[in-house]
């Protein structure tokens, strides 16, 4: 058997394998949150199911990413539509203060705690974690709290609760030479927390990491990194400890993912299919969905935007339904914020 025969053959059955798992997963909805957005900007979503099964999601919104006018923006769906916009963080630190709000995460404890953490500050550099929670499904909120020195909360995708009820929290810094990603781990539904480190020298550059579930006690953790490619690292014994962080087969343009284990186990993952361009962006106008059985082998299942390379469609955030569907909003063009609801057939 020559080897062009071999190479056809190989290149078939993958595209087949890849056509058949496609057609196993279909979108049910796609929509826009809104249409006439009060601020010129928005990014970086958030979605949360409550414990009644009401969506919500959130996002920072302003003039331009990084400007003081940048607050926390909110809207609920019971079924039907989105509601209006409403800021629920603002970024006025007093009368006469006021620094950008940055990547807010919602997170629903198992006693239906309701956590919405983001950050504040100038830059990435310099930001802090914040945090607002609310005991009513966000009919109400408690007032700002500001974490403690060195807890940044979620950088930009949910935490995460283990069987023994702890909260483990994906968080990362950037700073002019390094990007570390690391947990945050509360046993006392967010009282205090310990941080826990990731392979600290790592020669990969990497943040916003998600947490997904694997047998036997095992954690992955899925991360961006300037490096090309999802990069990934292992834990043995329900994330105190972690391995290496390792390159995934998964393209990464330096934009953010999010990922969840889904309730038959599988893995599935909303990613950029694109290797880092001249410009930042540059990539960003793919938005694929995949998905794993054993977080290492990943297999396309449906594209959500390959359109118009002068658009950005990124920082996805990503779950699961009570009602086995799944649920993701992303950034669409930074005009409005997508969500799509898909499932499996």
């Amino acid at each position: 058997m020559s080897k062009p025969f071999i190479t056809f053959l190989y290149t078939t059955l993958f595209y087949s394998s890849s056509l058949f798992a496609q057609q196993h997963w279909s979108k049910v909805k796609e929509e826009l949150l809104f249409n006439n957005a009060p601020f010129l900007q928005c990014h970086a979503s958030s979605i949360v199911e409550t414990q009644s099964g009401k969506k919500m999601a959130v996002w920072f919104g302003g003039s331009h990413e990084g400007n003081k006018d940048v607050c926390i923006w909110l809207s609920e769906n019971n079924g039907d539509n989105w509601t209006t916009p409403v800021i629920v963080a603002d970024s006025k630190l007093s009368d006469t203060t006021s620094v950008p709000l940055w990547n807010p995460v919602l997170f629903s404890d198992e006693q239906g705690k309701l956590f919405l953490f983001y950050k504040a500050g100038t830059s990435p550099r310099t930001w802090w974690g914040m945090l607002k929670t609310s005991l009513d499904e966000g009919r109400t909120w408690s007032d700002p709290m500001r974490l403690p020195d060195g807890i940044l909360g979620p950088i930009k995708n949910k935490p995460v609760q283990l069987k023994d009820g702890s909260i483990l929290s994906p968080s990362s810094t950037e700073t002019d030479h390094k990007w570390s990603t690391h947990l945050e781990r509360s046993s006392d539904s967010g009282k205090t927390w310990e941080i826990i480190s990731i392979d600290p020298n790592s020669k990969f550059d990497v943040i916003q990491p998600s947490i997904l579930f694997h047998p036997n006690n095992r954690l992955q953790l899925v991360c961006r990194s300037k490096q090309g490619y999802v990069i990934a690292a292992w834990s043995e014994d329900g994330g105190k400890t972690w391995g290496k962080l390792q390159a995934t087969a998964l393209l990464n343009p330096n934009s953010g993912t999010d990922a969840v284990t889904l309730k038959d186990g599988q893995q599935l993952i909303v990613y950029n299919p694109a290797t880092p361009g001249k410009e930042w962006f540059n990539g960003r106008y793919k938005l694929n969905v995949a998905v794993s059985k054993d977080g290492q082998t990943w297999t396309d299942v449906l594209v959500l935007e390959n359109g118009d390379t002068t658009k950005e469609f990124s920082y996805p955030a990503v779950i699961q339904s009570k009602d086995g569907q799944v649920h993701i909003t992303y950034t669409y063009d930074r005009k409005s914020i997508k969500h799509v609801v898909i499932e499996k057939i």
